[in-house]
């Protein structure tokens, strides 16, 4: 195997393990119903792909059924996740009854969970894309 052989399949590599955590993490159930609630996910029903036993805590087959006061519902234009009705119903009932507070707080920037995994795919990904350009220019001054 030459040396550039060698370095796309170390590029390859780089590429195939950033996208692994966020194709696993799709339909793993969620940690808690903190992270779930971060996600824009309440009311999760029990066939749901990320329920879990371990978020129904009086057990009626719906998880995090109890979102925050600050609760937002993910949409489905965002990150692709759509909010069961009956939990988007209980988020705007929640949202009116706040409607006179002074909102100080940053906008959201649509970073999840994956965010740090995808980061850190994309530098692999550039350090492999340096590494082989590195290589390329000693062996071209080496010849």
């Amino acid at each position: 195997m030459t040396p550039l052989h060698k370095a796309t399949a170390v590029a390859i590599s780089a590429l195939a393990l950033a996208a692994l955590p966020t194709v696993a993490m799709a339909d793993q159930p969620f940690k808690n119903c903190t992270e779930a609630y971060s996600q824009g996910y309440a009311n999760i029903p029990k066939d749901h792909p990320r329920y879990g036993p371990h978020l129904d805590r009086d057990k009626d087959g719906i998880g995090c059924d109890k979102p925050p006061a600050d609760f937002t519902p993910a949409t489905e234009g965002e990150s692709g996740q759509a909010e069961a009705e009956s939990g988007q119903a209980e988020a705007e009932k929640t949202a009116s009854d706040t409607s006179g507070t002074d909102e100080t707080s940053l906008a959201e920037t649509g970073g999840t969970s994956t965010t740090p995994w995808i980061a850190a795919g994309g530098a692999a990904v550039v350090l492999a894309g340096g590494g082989l350009v590195a290589f390329n220019r000693k062996r071209r001054v080496s010849s």
